[in-house]
């Protein structure tokens, strides 16, 4: 019979083997707790059979402090292993964790624990998006500053994580309300601002014409009206910052293809970008044969017959008949409405220095979210008939040639071209030139990134009377903020006030000057923060491109549906943008996403829809009814918030039922994406309570049963018993490989869950025999405690801890166990004996009981 240590030398060898290529194995493998910390009930010599809320308490006090020192002890900086970055959306600080930050941390926790035990190198950051309009709001409403608010905010929730028992990379931490993050994010607008990526032009906002001031959508209520003064909000042409997102549209959207991995996401990315088959050109304009010095940029699905165009044409809605162009009154002296009006003004096309008619369209509806097109009659029957009504000339550019294939003509150099070859040789020139060509659709808009509000990053540009926007020096980054102590929620930015700030010297001629006075929408900040992520401490760039290189892209990105479409899009723009700029090798920074769904509480609702607490609710009745008039309630399951009173608090609940609980109820309760109704009353809490109370049964049976004295020896079992045992391995073997595949591949983690209490219950079937002597036995009671560890680390880690003694399998705790092996086929219990390999060694054939 097999000495225990050679059984012990046998198991660690089946456990490398995935990670050496050895067939049919899967392995978790790295310890991230010491190998022989002793458990609470093995320190006291003091164990109780029943697991209840205070053995709970008293386990998970025990384990968090100790599982928490080990996992920051773990090096990140090994580059020869395999790695894994997973990622969970970081906060906005608000001031509390709710039970969503609570489902999306334990979700990313829990793989990041996974994959450390698999012996992956294993990042899991966590930083703060703390700029935004709720510090702004809460200096008006508070008296307090944004930075001091929003400080003190990530002081209280950082400790909140901590008492979650969250392992993240605390020393990548990042806020990017410090200077030391938006330095960078201003570097690269400046980088974009030199790639011809970041403009100005008129744009509306939500004007409030009381307090005189911008208002953010999410400050404009139902009724059109605003949050503060409650006056009827209107449409206000100002001057405003945009980011091109739509040079890279073709690109994104032909990137997705490259991203198998993006289950459901992928068609809402497409549907945002559209189809991309043309792209927009760039006019000068002039009236009654004038240079005006403004430009127009139109839309046309076909490019390659630009020499063919007629007219560019305009809806009644255009910026240039309501915003401050000097050609508003040219236009709106032409405006007839509900009929096609040819204007006084010409557009000369930058590319063909075409001159053609700017027509005003009677329809105020354009394709797409298009307010401007390029009228083009060889491509378009619609714009010939316009053509031929206003009696507009123009040439016919496309030949079809007798086998059906149509070419250029009338088309300077591009004639003879096939329209496939046009198109792309045009827009080429064009791109070449700087006058637009960028292949995108005719609904994706550029981002508009401008905000007339105090706490956001600077952008960090100067205007100068004689040489216009001037990007600030990359050498005098970051702009900070200045001090500004009043905040009325009236008139404009509050930076505006900071005349100090303001008035400065033009970089480039160094005449009198003014700052940018804007700042930018919190989504810039998040848009690239995954890759400072790889370098936080870094004083000189935005990150190295080495560790970018090394650790991007990221492996597995967890987050709300919410953000499944702009925030992405935006981050994946950065990474595109980085990309060409040669600072990161990876196009896409994305590999894997989990877009986990919201946590919804029950609400109760009266008839003039006002949300009435659940203390306030008669439930004694067929129906729920407000308890004070008796009205019957509305019952719904809606996204938990503080105004609908169906709220929980994360710290209440864990000190209600304890860290472990909560944990495997927010795995178990619902896959990821689906959305979980809070109801500690259902089947999920009291199951992972039964669960929980079986894993500690299981771990006190098999210590009674090896405390009796006698000498565990298998070959006493009987052939039926041996038969028993021969089921749990096989058993066993299944669960390792479903739940792996849970961990690896679909992340539903509650049927994961679900496999772990099926293995627990074979195990608690087995006869007292069996659990004496038989290695099977022993084998999957490991591998259930070490399977289980990533999702309810303490108290795996206490049974693990105290059954030690019993254990012929070498002690310490389950999280420092490399993850349990599917023992290949090769090595049934039957055989004789087997080759194994540990490490990049191999062992010779190990006997078997």
């Amino acid at each position: 019979m097999a000495s225990p240590w050679q059984r012990l030398g046998f198991y660690a060898s089946l456990l490398k083997r995935q990670l050496n290529g050895g067939p049919d194995v899967i392995n978790w493998g790295k310890r991230v707790i010491p190998r022989r910390t002793r458990g609470i009930y093995s320190a006291t010599g003091k164990w109780t059979k029943e697991y209840t809320l205070q053995t709970r308490k008293d386990v998970e006090k025990w384990w968090h402090q100790r599982i928490k020192e080990q996992a920051s002890k773990i090096s990140e900086t090994d580059k020869s292993k395999p790695k894994f970055y997973v990622l969970s959306m970081f906060p906005y600080p608000s001031g509390k964790l709710h039970m969503g930050h609570v489902r999306v941390y334990t979700i990313s926790d829990t793989i990041a624990r996974f994959q450390k035990m698999r012996g992956m190198q294993v990042i899991n950051p966590m930083g703060w998006d703390a700029f935004g309009l709720p510090a702004e709001n809460a200096a008006i409403e508070r008296n307090l500053h944004p930075e001091s608010w929003t400080q003190s905010n990530i002081k209280h929730m950082r400790k909140q994580l901590d008492r979650l028992g969250l392992c993240f990379s605390w020393d990548r931490e990042i806020t990017t309300c410090l200077p030391d993050y938006y330095k960078w994010t201003q570097y690269l607008f400046i980088k974009l601002y030199e790639a011809g990526l970041a403009y100005q032009k008129e744009a509306l906002v939500n004007w409030d014409p009381v307090d005189q001031t911008v208002l953010a959508n999410e400050q404009v209520d139902e009724h059109g009206c605003s949050w503060r003064s409650g006056a009827k909000v209107e449409q206000k042409y100002l001057r405003q910052w945009f980011i091109k997102t739509t040079a890279y549209a073709k690109a994104m959207q032909d990137a997705l293809a490259d991203l198998p991995e993006w289950y459901g996401i992928k068609g809402m990315q497409a549907h945002w970008i559209g189809d991309c088959v043309g792209c927009h050109l760039d006019f000068t304009l002039k009236v009654d044969g004038q240079v005006t010095g403004e430009k127009l940029t139109a839309y046309t699905a076909t490019p390659e017959a630009i020499y063919g165009t007629s007219h560019v044409a305009i809806s009644p809605s255009h910026r240039l008949l309501h915003g401050h162009s000097s050609l508003k009154d040219a236009f709106r002296k032409a405006l007839v409405p509900g009929r096609d009006c040819l204007t006084p003004v010409t557009a000369v096309n930058m590319l063909t220095q075409q001159e053609v008619p700017v027509v005003i369209l009677a329809r105020a509806d354009f394709q797409g979210s298009l307010d401007s097109k390029i009228g083009i009659p060889s491509t378009s029957s619609e714009d010939t008939i316009l053509a031929q009504t206003l009696g507009l000339s123009y040439s016919e550019v496309i030949e079809t040639l007798p086998d059906g294939t149509e070419r250029l003509s009338n088309s300077a150099e591009f004639t003879g071209m096939t329209r496939q070859d046009a198109f792309l040789a045009l827009t080429q020139k064009a791109r070449r030139k700087r006058v637009g060509g960028d292949v995108t659709s005719d609904k994706l808009k550029d981002w508009l990134i401008s905000r007339q509000r105090y706490w956001g990053t600077p952008i960090p540009v100067v205007h100068c009377p004689a040489c216009g926007p001037v990007p600030v020096p990359l050498e005098d980054l970051p702009v900070t903020l200045p001090s500004v102590t009043s905040f009325t929620g009236k008139g404009g930015s509050p930076l505006a006030t900071a005349s100090e700030w303001v008035n400065c010297s033009c970089p480039r001629c160094k005449g009198a000057a003014q700052r940018e006075t804007d700042t930018m929408d919190t989504f810039v900040d998040s848009a690239w923060y995954y890759f400072r992520y790889t370098d936080p401490q870094n004083a000189h760039s935005p990150f190295s491109a080495a560790l970018a290189d090394y650790w991007m892209p990221v492996d597995l990105y967890i987050g709300g549906k919410e953000h499944a479409v702009m925030h992405l899009f935006y981050a994946r723009f950065f990474s595109h943008f980085c990309h060409d700029q040669k600072m990161v090798k990876h196009r896409e920074p994305f590999h894997k996403l989990l877009a986990q769904g919201l946590i919804k509480g029950q609400t109760f609702r009266l008839p003039s829809g006002q949300y009435v607490q659940r203390e306030e609710v008669d439930l004694t009745g067929s129906v729920p009814v407000y308890a004070e008039t008796k009205e019957k309630l509305e019952v719904t399951w809606e996204k938990m918030s503080k105004s609908k009173h169906n709220g929980v608090d994360p710290e209440e609940v864990v000190e209600q039922y304890g860290l472990d609980t909560i944990r495997l109820y927010l795995l178990f309760a619902a896959p990821p994406e689906k959305d979980i109704l809070w109801d500690v009353k259902t089947d999920a809490l009291p199951g992972v309570l039964r669960w929980q109370q079986r894993l500690w049964s299981l771990a006190t049976r098999f210590i009674e049963a090896r405390a009796s004295g006698k000498v565990p020896r298998p070959q006493l079992l009987s052939d039926e018993e041996k038969a028993e045992a021969r089921k749990l391995w096989e058993y066993k073997n299944s669960v390792i490989s479903q739940v792996t595949a849970h961990f690896t591949d679909d992340f539903s983690l509650n049927s994961a869950i679900s496999h772990l209490m099926g293995l627990s219950s074979a195990l608690l079937q087995a006869s007292q025999r069996v659990v004496l002597h038989s290695p099977e036995f022993e084998d999957a009671l490991c591998a259930l405690m070490v399977m289980a560890a990533p999702m309810a680390p303490h108290i795996t880690s206490e049974l693990w801890a105290d059954q030690q003694q019993s254990l012929r399998q070498n002690p310490g705790a389950p999280a420092s166990r490399p993850g349990p092996g599917q023992s290949p086929r090769a090595c049934s219990p039957k055989r004789a004996g087997c080759q194994a390999v540990a490490g990049a060694k191999h062992q010779e054939g190990l006997p078997l009981p």
